[in-house]
């Protein structure tokens, strides 16, 4: 560094280039955008919707430094039951049995989850009264044989193989 550099530096008589101002008015600028937008757009976006698509890379830059990261979206949005039709809700009429002991009441759910080979369907048995999972089965594709894939778990793990034999072939 140079002597009158630091002096400058010192004295504080710098002004800032027209660079740096250009800079941070377009900072201001992209915090504007980027909250507009929810958090979604990236640099590209941005760059475009500033009206300055040539600039993406100093935008981008920008961005890192006011560390503005852009939420993306899923690939894929699984398919989810839809109670909001004109069509009939089959009532709950689990809640409204009295549970005393384990292994009387048995009740199944699916859900999806995003793993590392992608989307997966899970199917869990859980006891009402333990509130424990006693089976439980993964796939692709949720049909009826995932169903009793899970089933016949709960059925092997609680010795209860001749009853699941009747239950599973008939």
């Amino acid at each position: 560094m140079s002597r009158s550099g630091y002096y400058d530096w010192k004295a504080r008589r710098r002004q800032p280039g027209p660079r740096q101002v250009e800079n941070l008015q377009l900072r201001a600028r992209i915090r504007d955008e980027f909250a507009r937008s929810r958090q979604t757009y990236g640099s590209p976006r941005l760059a475009h919707a500033l009206g300055c698509p040539g600039r993406r890379n100093r935008i981008a830059r920008l961005m890192r430094q006011e560390r503005l990261f852009a939420r993306q979206r899923s690939k894929y949005r699984p398919r989810t039951t839809d109670s909001r039709h004109g069509g009939p809700i089959a009532p709950n009429r689990v809640e409204k049995l009295a549970v005393h002991r384990p292994e009387q009441v048995w009740v199944t759910d699916a859900t999806c989850i995003l793993t590392g080979q992608g989307w997966l369907y899970l199917v869990a048995v859980l006891d009402v009264c333990t509130r424990r999972v006693i089976g439980w089965a993964m796939h692709q594709i949720l049909d009826a044989g995932l169903v009793i894939a899970a089933l016949r778990m709960a059925l092997l793990q609680r010795g209860k193989i001749g009853v699941s034999q009747q239950i599973l072939t008939g």
